[in-house]
């Protein structure tokens, strides 16, 4: 208990050092940087500001609540990091959930583990961070590697060693930015997996797309169950047309998808250029003729 006392002490002390103007420090090599940076500081919560590097966006308002009345009676365990901008300025660089939560119950400071880095150390600071983070939805973790790659020019491989991840995981992550905002909103909001998403990734058509979306949450497919409707999408015969040139009206193909999926077999639609058709669906033995059969006269009463 003894050491706690001190070295919460030391870091009012500390604190009492960086509002000395005379002892202003904004580098590695000014006096006293070492007594400061990399070590625990009482930071006044009013002078540190929030990063706009944060990849964060999601804020839970009930968990939050929860750490506010965890860290109300037990205090800050683990320090935020914050970076400094200038004479008694902060800005974070990591810990916004223990920032918002300290703030929410009206503590005046915080301790903080204080950086010297420019905007750029900074950015790859937090996303390398925030990805490290188990609370962290897919989406987010995707969006904070295309940062990674966009604004810090790291490729893949050099990623992969920055946050020990494997690049396939990586590159899996990344392919769910192709999916339609809609379905990534979705596992953002936990109404599909991440699993899902990866599954209808291989649908290039983003409104092909949101129809299997459609499905997975209005039937609460499985993984396994999704990644065979996809399959069955994918390898599904062409809607035929009499007349090549013809262009195969959008209700016949998602007419034809939804017949595939009802009879459980690929269903061969041809057009004719007056807008006439036939529909051809196959059977593979007398069972499944009347399995056939029972579905369209159940359809019928």
């Amino acid at each position: 208990m003894a050491k706690a006392t001190k070295k919460q002490a030391l870091g009012r002390g500390l604190s009492a050092l960086l509002k000395d103007p005379e002892n202003d420090i904004n580098s590695a090599e000014d006096k006293n940087a070492d007594k400061v940076v990399g070590n625990i500081v009482e930071l006044d919560i009013n002078s540190i500001e929030v990063n706009p590097f944060q990849p964060r966006t999601n804020f839970n308002e009930e968990s939050l609540r929860e750490l506010a009345s965890s860290i109300r009676e037990l205090g800050v365990i683990q320090p935020i990091t914050v970076r400094k901008l200038a004479f008694n300025n902060y800005q974070l660089v990591s810990g916004e959930r223990r920032f918002r939560a300290s703030k929410l119950i009206g503590l005046e400071a915080i301790p903080a583990y204080i950086r010297i880095a420019n905007d750029q150390e900074s950015l790859e600071m937090a996303l390398v961070e925030n990805i490290q983070r188990q609370d962290l939805d897919a989406i987010e973790i995707a969006l904070s590697y295309q940062r990674l790659i966009d604004e810090i020019n790291l490729t893949q491989e050099e990623m992969s060693e920055r946050v020990g991840k494997k690049r396939s995981t990586i590159a899996n992550y990344l392919r769910l930015l192709k999916l339609d905002p809609i379905i990534q909103t979705g596992i953002r909001d936990g109404f599909i997996s991440m699993g899902h998403g990866r599954a209808m990734v291989n649908i290039e058509d983003q409104v092909d797309q949101l129809e299997v979306y459609e499905k997975i949450i209005s039937n609460k497919l499985s993984v396994r169950a999704t990644e065979q409707l996809v399959k069955n999408l994918n390898t599904e015969t062409p809607v035929k047309s009499e007349n090549t040139s013809i262009e195969i009206p959008k209700h016949i193909k998602k007419g034809v998808r939804e017949f595939s999926d009802y009879f459980g077999h690929k269903i061969d639609v041809k057009v004719a250029k007056n807008g006439s058709g036939k529909i051809t669906i196959p059977f593979h033995s007398e069972e499944d003729f009347n399995r056939i059969k029972k579905l369209v006269q159940r359809e019928n009463k």
